[in-house]
């Protein structure tokens, strides 16, 4: 999906990192949160109460995921899920364009 329609958008943006990251809260009719957002290069942990989804619509990543050793490559068009109530971390290789879901 390109585009969302029928949603109500929060005017100030989340932004972390001094800057580095920054996203706008989606609002959907259904009570449904989503975020796009982009990253620039660096590497930067997170911390997530409800499950994510998150979909890499451009940019180049690795993903450190809760009980992994391995870090995973993902680029644009990928996407990978955060359980709730965990930490994940992110290194940035190119800045990134990306849309989170939460996941009730």
């Amino acid at each position: 999906m390109s585009e969302f329609n029928n949603v109500s958008i929060v005017k100030k943006a989340n932004v972390y990192f001094g800057g580095n990251v920054s996203s706008r809260t989606i609002q959907f009719a259904d009570g449904s949160i989503k975020t796009l957002g982009f990253m620039l290069p660096g590497e930067y942990l997170f911390n997530t109460a409800d499950k994510e989804l998150m979909e890499i619509i451009d940019g180049d990543l690795d993903v450190l995921l809760p009980g992994n050793t391995e870090w995973l490559k993902i680029v644009g068009g990928e996407s990978f899920n955060v359980p709730a109530n965990s930490a994940f971390t992110v290194k940035i290789n190119t800045a990134t364009d990306y849309c989170c879901s939460f996941i009730k």
